[in-house]
């Protein structure tokens, strides 16, 4: 990456600040003012309140997919629509929602009413389910006084108390500052914070958490603001302790506390009914530990011991499960599966590669046996995604050069010993016309990358039309697996879509072979835009160190008399940071916004992200972070070489970290784009660990007060790049007052410095949403209403 010097602070106009203080009386009032120009310049032009509602319908459309999650024998699923804008929590049983698939007649039977909420005039959704409505947020939230944003909710699965009791979380305007509290689902109704003997389990607002710790839902783990030195420079909990019944959390004994300067302290009870107990030192690293039933802890006495610490404090019965501290460990029936993002050397003579799954029986494990099995191993093209567990099986998802593929394993024993069988499921009822075999494809083959620490992607076919096309001719799909209830059955909810193609949901059966069985499609979404003549390719692009970085292209190709492609409005969209993976999905409102108008959408999978791999990811950590921004311009200049697009119809798009990643295109290579939109972003990088949430990044970022790192970390630090004198694309600023993960500041200070140096800023910060900014339909169709109108608006004017 071309270094430009860093202008001296005395160039440039200082920045106040007072728009740090997130809610004070000068910064809003700043905010109102930056709100309220934006509004002027696009509420009333021609075309965008009707975009708006478009959008809007989209999203609140009554023939959405209700997505649910099995427990009990019930199905559960939060929801919201024009009469429920803030949502309504409910649930319906098996028969039901099959009432609701293609293969049965639907009738437009009206949604049981919430409760204190009359169904609105004439409101009939096309969806015959009979939904038992639980909770209304939007009447809670008039009851209490508070914008009651759902975070989720924990249904107790054991005991007499089993489909009877759940713990539900709800934040305060989307923060991910959040509350929980005990829910009786027999009565609809939160249990008492008082008398002690029958109260209900309840937490205050922090970033921590509250889970069911027992079968009978007796006693719970709690981890939140305990007071002194209690939270972690990134503001999450350090300390975790199991609270019964009737308990003050003064009382409960100390399960861990986590290093002073670790991210935090987490727990949780898995499927099976066992404790584990885990720090995570940094974003990437964790510590973990198996807590036996019955096992010693620490007495409440010993909590503010612990706190005034420095070190992790676990309760003395925890076994340490020790495994190097960047894998991730994920319990099984009996099993450990272990997910490496590192080389393991595991003995003298075997080293297991980055990216393999590995698996070995839990008390063996423990006990220090170190035989170890390989589920796993990735390849230049393939990568392990995720995974689920069901009775008996091991689903994986892949990626095979950024399409994913399911893969069920199957073990020879319930101890996990012996070879497993593998089994590629047919996904032909699912998947329709898009199962129809194709022409063979080119297989990837590694490339040399100087300077590249990993493989590169596959090559295109050489006798492909277009040497950029990445194996033509695959059908470009995304197919996802979860378990119904892996305690119960091999059931697997089955979900396929395209970036033209709405999503189908679907449950199907694995047999004892990894077979699936009886595929039902329960739902199938109706196309939102017109996706006709859109044409969708996955191409390559080369970086700077010779690296090939693939890239998804959506849209209608426009042609001149000679067949030469014309170029259009682009936007291009992007990551690059944390293991991200950004795939294929279904575009309602980039199609709408986008793609209708004549437009073309393209997704980079640069560096930084998770497709090949954690090398992948680790090859733009820290010192190499360069490397996801010269990606990142490279598939920039690619669409410009092949004829896609222009630098003058070119806009960059991207949130949070990809927030930091079009800042970045912004400062350092605005002569490749025409405008950028960007979200919730990172851009002060000097002071971004001290500032919120930004301290548990250092893993990925570095740490500027370090001299040496900040000299690294300065060249990708995109408010220390701006120059006065210099033109800078338009740019759009989208943030929100109520996110306490990624601080405002970052977006306020960098459009207060571009504005005073005379550059085209748009600025917007919803005031709640937190880091999703938009807790709302109608807000987040303003939102997206807003950056593609802007991109459209500057790209073609």
């Amino acid at each position: 990456m071309t270094t430009a010097p860093v202008p001296p602070s005395s160039a440039l106009e200082p920045v106040p600040d007072w728009l740090d203080d997130i809610e004070g009386e000068r910064a809003l009032a700043w905010v109102a003012r930056r709100n309220a120009a934006t509004r002027a310049a696009f509420d009333d032009a021609p075309g965008f309140a009707e975009l708006r509602a478009d959008i809007e319908t989209i999203l609140d459309a009554p023939d959405r997919i209700p997505r649910v999650g099995q427990a009990v024998g019930a199905l559960y699923n939060f929801w919201t629509d024009a009469d429920h804008p803030r949502g309504l929590w409910r649930r319906t049983t098996w028969d039901s929602y099959r009432a609701g698939s293609p293969s049965t007649r639907v009738d437009r039977t009206p949604l049981t009413p919430a409760v204190g909420a009359a169904p609105a005039e004439g409101s009939e959704l096309t969806d015959p389910t009979d939904w038992e409505v639980l909770l209304d947020l939007d009447a809670l939230g008039a009851q209490e006084g508070t914008s009651w944003v759902w975070h989720g909710g924990s249904v107790l699965r054991t005991g007499p108390l089993a489909g009877r009791r759940a713990l539900v979380t709800l934040s305060d305007g989307g923060a991910d500052t959040d509350v929980t509290r005990e829910f009786d689902l027999d009565t609809r109704r939160f249990l008492p914070a008082t008398p002690a003997a029958a109260a209900g389990f309840h937490r205050e607002a922090s970033k921590g958490f509250l889970a069911w710790a027992d079968e009978a839902g007796e006693a719970v783990l709690l981890a939140t603001d305990f007071g002194a030195r209690s939270l972690s420079p990134a503001g999450y909990p350090r300390q975790v302790r199991r609270l019964r019944r009737g308990q003050d959390p003064s009382e409960g004994e100390v399960l861990l506390t986590a290093a002073a300067d670790d991210d935090g302290a987490w727990a949780y009870r898995d499927p099976w009914g066992r404790t584990w107990l885990l720090t995570h030192p940094d974003f990437h690293t964790e510590e973990l530990w198996l807590l036996p039933d019955g096992a010693p802890t620490l007495p409440a006495t010993e909590a503010d011991r612990c706190l005034a610490g420095t070190g992790v404090a676990v309760a003395p019965g925890a076994l340490h499960v020790d495994v190097p501290a960047s894998a991730a460990v994920t319990p099984a029936w009996d099993l450990l599966l272990i997910e490496l993002r590192e080389d393991w050397e595991a003995g003298a003579d075997r080293t297991y590669p980055a990216g393999s799954l590995l698996t070995a029986p839990t008390d063996a494990f423990l006990d220090g046996s170190r035989e170890l099995q390989v589920l796993f191993t990735p390849t230049p093209a393939t990568s392990l995604s995720g995974f689920t567990v069901t009775a008996h099986h091991l689903v994986l998802t892949l990626l095979d050069d950024c399409v994913t593929a399911l893969e069920v394993l199957t073990p020879a024993g319930p101890d996990g010993v012996g070879p497993w069988s593998r089994h590629r499921p047919r996904l032909g009822a699912l998947l329709g016309d898009a199962a129809a075999p194709v022409a063979p494809q080119a297989p990837s083959a590694p490339v040399s990358a100087p300077g590249s620490p990993t493989a590169s992607v596959g090559s295109p076919s050489p006798a492909a039309a277009d040497p950029t096309l990445l194996r033509p001719g695959r059908p470009l799909l995304n197919v996802s697996a979860s378990a119904v209830d892996p305690l119960e059955d091999d059931r697997l909810w089955l979900t396929v879509s395209s970036f033209t193609r709405p999503s189908t949901l679907a449950v199907g059966v694995l047999d004892a072979d990894g077979e699936l069985d009886g595929v039902e499609v329960l739902r199938a979404a109706p196309e939102r835009f017109n996706a006709s003549g859109v044409v969708v390719t996955q191409h390559v692009a080369v970086s700077d160190d010779g690296t090939r970085v693939p890239y998804f292209q959506i849209g209608r190709p426009r042609l001149d008399d000679a067949g030469r492609p014309l170029p259009s409005p682009t936007l291009l969209y992007g990551y690059g940071g944390f293991e991200v993976s950004p795939g294929i999905n279904y575009l309602p409102i980039t199609g709408r916004a986008w793609l209708e108008r004549g437009g073309t959408y393209v997704v980079a999978n640069i560096r930084g992200g998770g497709e090949y791999g954690p090398a992948w990811h680790r090859a733009g950590l820290k010192q190499h972070r360069h490397r996801v921004y010269e990606d990142f311009a490279a598939v920039a200049r690619a669409l410009v070489e092949r004829g896609v697009t222009t630098p003058e119809q070119l806009a960059v798009h991207g949130g949070s970290n990809g927030g930091l990643l079009v800042g970045v295109m912004l400062t350092r290579y605005p002569q490749l784009v025409g405008a950028v939109v960007c979200e919730v972003p990172l851009l002060d990088m000097r002071r971004y660990n001290r500032l919120l949430a930004g301290a548990s990044w250092e893993a990925e970022y570095g740490n500027p007060d370090d001299p040496a790192q900040w000299e690294f970390i300065r060249e990708f630090s995109p408010f220390h790049l701006l120059q006065p004198g210099r033109t800078y694309p338009p740019v759009l600023l989208v943030t929100s007052t109520r996110d306490d993960r990624v601080h405002p500041a970052h977006a306020r200070t960098m459009a207060y410095r571009m504005l005073a140096l005379g550059q085209d800023v748009t600025y917007f910060e919803n005031s709640e949403g937190g880091h999703g900014r938009a807790t709302t339909s109608a807000q987040r169709a303003y939102m997206y209403a807003l950056e593609h109108e802007f991109a459209w608006r500057a790209l073609t004017s």
